[in-house]
């Protein structure tokens, strides 16, 4: 098959994929996962920045999303037992308990606030960051277990769509509330944000299961297994260097995560300004890259993809420079944003496809969760100290550091190059 064919047979594909009657019921999943996450991570900084916390601080107390990156502990509990609810199947029930405690969290976080007592406050953000974590294990597994493996790419778009919907109510919307009706009115109507994924959950089939995941559950099944399968698969050497670039692959994007607010805020910018432009029209800019990403990897393969990706990724942290070089002005703000936000959205939905692909029938969420999980871990690690970073450096330092953190991604995926398919290929269970 030519080039060219082979391109229009993947955006032929990709368009049966938007089609689905499991697209719609994941948009609205992913519009439950992206609600929380800013709640536990920039929008609480600019929260807690205003309640007269340092960086440092603010940094340090980020590692309660930390949660988002050490799901896959907990995952293949998700994987081999089922809720203790009266419903059937195993995916919905976990979703539906997360679900209600992540809104029952954040009403908590609404009552309590920064000034009813640090402690109590913190405990309820991790509570809100544990129960977004866990829907986000389901979802992912729902999503891989519930379409066929070619369709992946352009549904994790149609995902992406509801997911950053969710990061405008989580983020702008948020914001905005905060500015005008204060922060506790801002986190209950997060709260009750959440009745939208609930109902999806609700009414949302339930993905069949393999024979082999309704047998009877140990240890070894559940906690061990997922793992000896990914390496036996593709020996040690090659399963570490996958796992290792997962891990770097979004470096130079998580590294800013923590900074990036109080960035705005130092820069003269206020609530509403930030809303508008970073959690509104940035967050179109990057459901448009999204898109672009799913149907890039649907018609010309994972590979180069991956490369474009990475190599966004890194160059648009260079346009925070103008940012910094240009306080308060709008024109910089707007410009930094698109750069940022487009790439984030191709590079995202490529990794989940990347991702989606090196996933085992029988061990979804516990393998897809330990992978999502590498994809956050050393922008987390290295994002919890980057206030000290900042105050070192200064953020024009922080901001080349962050570009440059890309080449150990780029020298291992040449090294990966030869030995990845062109287009997502699930290991065999």
């Amino acid at each position: 098959m030519s080039v060219a064919a082979e391109g229009r047979a993947g955006w032929r594909a990709a368009l049966r994929a938007f089609a689905q009657p499991a697209a719609f019921s994941l948009f609205l999943l992913g519009f439950g996962c992206g609600l929380p996450f800013l709640l536990v991570g920039y929008t609480l900084s600019i929260w807690l920045r205003e309640f007269g916390l340092e960086l440092s601080s603010i940094g340090l107390l980020s590692y309660v999303s930390l949660f988002y990156v050490f799901k896959f502990l907990w995952a293949p509990l998700l994987d081999r037992y089922r809720a203790p609810l009266p419903m059937r199947g195993r995916r919905r029930p976990w979703l539906l308990l997360a679900q209600a405690a992540l809104a029952a969290s954040l009403i908590g976080m609404a009552l309590v606030g920064p000034g009813g007592g640090l402690l109590l406050f913190v405990t309820l953000a991790a509570l809100v960051a544990f129960s977004g974590a866990t829907q986000d294990t389901l979802v992912d597994a729902y999503r891989i277990e519930i379409a066929p493996l070619d369709a992946q790419a352009a549904l994790a778009a149609t995902y992406s769509f509801g997911y950053r919907l969710g990061l405008i109510g989580g983020g702008a919307g948020a914001l905005y509330l905060a500015e005008f009706g204060g922060w506790r009115t801002a986190y209950l109507c997060m709260a009750a944000a959440m009745a939208a994924p609930l109902l999806a959950t609700l009414l949302s089939a339930e993905p069949a299961q393999p024979h082999a995941e309704i047998a009877r559950p140990n240890f070894r099944a559940a906690f061990v297994a997922p793992f000896l399968d990914f390496f036996a698969h593709r020996g040690l050497l090659l399963g570490l260097a996958l796992l290792v670039f997962v891990g770097l692959f979004k470096l130079p994007d998580q590294m800013l995560g923590v900074v990036a607010g109080p960035f705005y805020i130092d820069s003269g910018y206020d609530k509403a300004q930030i809303a508008t432009v970073s959690k509104l029209y940035g967050v179109w800019i990057g459901l448009a890259g999204a898109f672009l990403g799913g149907f890039a990897v649907a018609a010309y393969g994972v590979r180069r993809c991956l490369l474009v990706g990475a190599i966004a990724v890194a160059v648009s942290n260079l346009a925070f420079l103008l940012m910094a070089q240009n306080p308060g002005a709008t024109w910089a703000f707007i410009a930094t944003i698109s750069a940022d936000n487009l790439s984030q959205g191709f590079a995202g939905t490529v990794l989940v496809a990347f991702m989606s692909g090196l996933t085992q029938s029988g061990h979804t969420a516990t393998q897809y969760a330990l992978l999502s999980s590498l994809a956050n871990l050393p922008g987390k690690l290295i994002g919890g100290g980057s206030g000290f970073l900042v105050e070192a450096w200064s953020y024009s330092g922080f901001f080349i550091f962050s570009t440059l953190s890309i080449l150990p991604t780029l020298l291992l995926l040449a090294w990966l190059w030869a030995r990845l398919p062109p287009r997502p290929h699930r290991a065999p269970g």
